[in-house]
């Protein structure tokens, strides 16, 4: 199986690239095999112009660019997406990279503003791995686990129809906690295609 691990870290040191590289190291140790998708170091563009709003309308077929993008995914067999939470939500370049890729006549079909929407990635399923500096406390005590829920997996993917098969908030991620989501990252990664290996065994005789 292939999984593309998405990610868009500012700094070449950044812990995302690092959780990423994890990720991507767990599931080729578990026979998988994996691309990572750095979206700053490939400088995506994730400005919504006029031109997108015209895919949006089906006036203009999709650009080159993003056709590219749509056909790693369509390579994959999970998405994994990793980033750090900003403002309760991911950081605009991957959301920029949602924008624009995931547009109408690929990631759904909204023919009319009336009609109804067919949700197309039904095959993909979704891993999300958010990075938090807040602890627990602050999530829970603020409803952000809830709201992020809400906007993310039922508002992206749910519109799309792309399930999510996890979902992973790794906390205090600016203290020593750090080294340990490394490791959760890894198991993580080995864990992508667990009910796809079981799926396939077969029955006890």
């Amino acid at each position: 199986m292939h999984a593309l691990i998405v990610a868009a870290p500012p700094e070449r040191h950044a812990l995302t690239l690092a959780i990423a590289r994890q990720v991507a190291a767990g599931a080729a140790a578990a026979g998988h095999t994996a691309e990572i998708a750095d979206l700053a170091a490939e400088g995506f563009d994730p400005r919504f112009t006029a031109v997108d709003a015209a895919v949006h309308r089906r006036e203009v077929p999709i650009p080159e660019d993003l056709r590219a993008e749509q056909a790693r995914i369509d390579r994959a067999d999970a998405l994994v997406i990793v980033y750090p939470v900003f403002w309760w939500s991911m950081p605009a370049l991957l959301k920029g990279w949602i924008d624009r890729v995931f547009c109408n006549g690929w990631a759904y079909d909204e023919l009319s503003p009336d009609g109804p929407t067919i949700r197309k990635l039904g095959r993909l399923p979704i891993h999300l791995v958010a990075l938090a500096g807040a602890d627990t406390r602050t999530y829970a005590r603020h409803g952000y686990f809830g709201a992020m829920r809400t906007q993310i997996e039922h508002g992206i993917f749910g519109y799309c129809g792309a399930p999510v098969a996890s979902s992973e908030l790794l906390l205090d991620t600016r203290g020593p906690a750090a080294a340990a989501h490394l490791e959760t990252a890894r198991a993580i990664g080995a864990k992508l295609f667990a009910s796809h290996a079981g799926a396939c065994e077969p029955a006890a005789a």
